[in-house]
């Protein structure tokens, strides 16, 4: 009589549920065929996934175990499954970044991203919701409906990249590959107690993202620890002929962290006193295990969400307006070429990204131009000379990821100023181009999951990362599972 299936416990990382594969505990296709039913489960309950790939993710998991069994693997994640934002193309299902605009769209490839991780053997298990073109901070703006917060149901998860983090803060054993323009793998991660990276600028070929921002996007990974991105990283990060912003020389220094910054201005009105006290706490963790932890002022935070909504609107402008009916994009019949192009933006593009796509055009239009996108860029180097200088004193600045927790789903999507200020802790990385890292660092009197993040010098990604990974040997927030999420 055979033994029964054992798979490894729920909360396991990536490198946990490697362990449990080259014990031969389990097989890849095990892994993959118990994810890929947590994913029709569970990740559609809450709204959280799209797609999945059920026979090519089978198939590809028994080729893995196939190559185990002969010694042969492609890479350390080789048999792991995971998922795709739907802003990130894939030669298998469709890609429509959840806009009614793209509804149904084929891209036929892959993005550099993909390509590398299925080159190195991951498994591409299915495509995750995001906010509409990724631009939301809630993942309530998908075509495909609301994503809901693991931990509260009734809340939102965060955004744009909330239906990974979602996920990622309900199961382990894969990982999920995110897009951060203003905080969008970053805010989602806080929210639903999960680890998030936005990589250095241009560390991460775009080849393949569908553009929101050009000069802030920037793919990266979400999982449970520090651990799990450093893998994804490793395989993901590179210079891509396909990309010409790709860096071709990387920082590859993994000094530890010793010296951390405290921002002050995240930490001002505003701030809900239970995320300012568990971050401080956070601080004072670290100070026990011999972090010198300091405290800076970066006077910048103030104009960073302001000078970032003019740029990231303006690009967002630029980007989209190839989404006409004709050249790229759903096409509503009409009777000139004119109304076609009005039906046809007016039935693909929903609220919020019309919003940003009339900003974006009156903020570059004729006599305004100066006054605004000029000046933004003008402070844009402001931002990046401040950050730089403060990262000259310290490894690292430390400051929370959202200034509130979790809020109820619907409570903020008719209010842009409130809907905006999810980023106001956020946007300064991408505007100075560093790498951030979120990390969970406790919940809130709710049982909400609260985020810190460390913000640091452009290039230093994996000491963020290998820091990433000490805190998590000195605390278990990563562990945590939402009520009734544990198997």
């Amino acid at each position: 009589m055979s033994s029964p299936q054992q798979f490894p416990p729920r909360e396991a990382t990536v490198q946990e549920a490697l362990q449990w594969i080259s014990e031969g505990r389990c097989s890849s296709h095990d892994l993959v065929s118990r994810y890929l039913d947590f994913l029709e489960t569970e990740g559609k309950e809450l709204g959280a996934i799209v797609e999945t790939f059920e026979a090519e993710a089978l198939a590809a998991a028994k080729l893995s175990d196939k190559r185990r069994e002969q010694g042969e693997l492609l890479g350390p994640l080789d048999g792991i499954p995971f998922t795709a934002k739907m802003n990130i193309t894939t030669a298998v299902g469709t890609t429509d970044a959840s806009s009614a605009m793209l509804v149904g769209f084929e891209a036929g490839e892959d993005a550099t991203v993909v390509r590398r991780l299925l080159g190195g053997g991951a498994v591409l298990v299915g495509k995750t919701s995001c906010d509409e073109f990724a631009m939301g901070a809630t993942n309530e703006t998908s075509c495909h409906g609301v994503v809901a917060n693991p931990w509260d149901r009734s809340r939102v998860p965060g955004g744009s990249s909330g239906g990974a983090a979602a996920l990622a803060g309900s199961h382990g054993w894969a990982f999920h590959l995110g897009s951060d323009t203003g905080g969008s793998i970053r805010l989602p991660a806080a929210f639903c107690s999960a680890t998030g990276l936005k990589p250095t600028w241009g560390r991460v070929s775009r080849s393949g993202l569908i553009a929101f921002g050009s000069s802030l996007d920037q793919i990266g990974p979400i999982a449970r620890d520090a651990s799990d991105c450093a893998l994804v990283l490793d395989c993901i990060e590179g210079a891509d002929p396909l990309d010409s912003t790709s860096l071709h020389q990387l920082d590859e220094s993994r000094d530890p962290i010793e010296k951390v910054a405290l921002v002050s201005e995240g930490f001002g009105s505003g701030i809900d006193d239970s995320i300012r006290e568990a971050v401080r706490a956070a601080a004072q963790e670290m100070e026990q295990h011999g972090v010198e932890v300091t405290e800076v002022s970066l006077p910048q935070l103030h104009a960073a969400n302001a000078c970032y909504q003019v740029i990231a609107t303006a690009e967002a402008s630029s980007n989209l307006a190839r989404y006409d009916g004709i050249h790229v994009g759903s096409r509503v019949a009409a009777d000139d070429l004119q109304l076609l192009y009005e039906k046809s933006r007016r039935a693909g593009f929903g609220v919020e990204v019309r919003r940003r796509i009339l900003l974006g055009t009156f903020v570059l239009s004729a006599g305004y131009r100066d006054s605004y996108y000029s000046r933004a860029q003008a402070v844009r180097d402001l931002i990046r000379e401040g950050v730089d200088h403060a990262l000259e004193q310290v490894d690292a600045l430390l400051l929370p990821v959202s200034p509130f927790a979790p809020f109820p789903i619907g409570e903020r999507i008719d209010d842009p100023i409130a809907l905006y200020a999810c980023d106001i802790l956020t946007v300064t990385a991408n505007l100075a181009g560093v790498p951030a890292l979120a990390l969970p660092c406790g919940f809130d009197e709710a049982g909400l999951p609260i985020g810190m993040q460390l913000m640091g010098a452009r290039g230093s990604d994996h000491r963020l990362l290998q820091f990433g990974q000490q805190w998590q040997q000195w605390t278990a927030h990563h562990r945590e599972l939402p009520v009734g999420g544990a198997s």
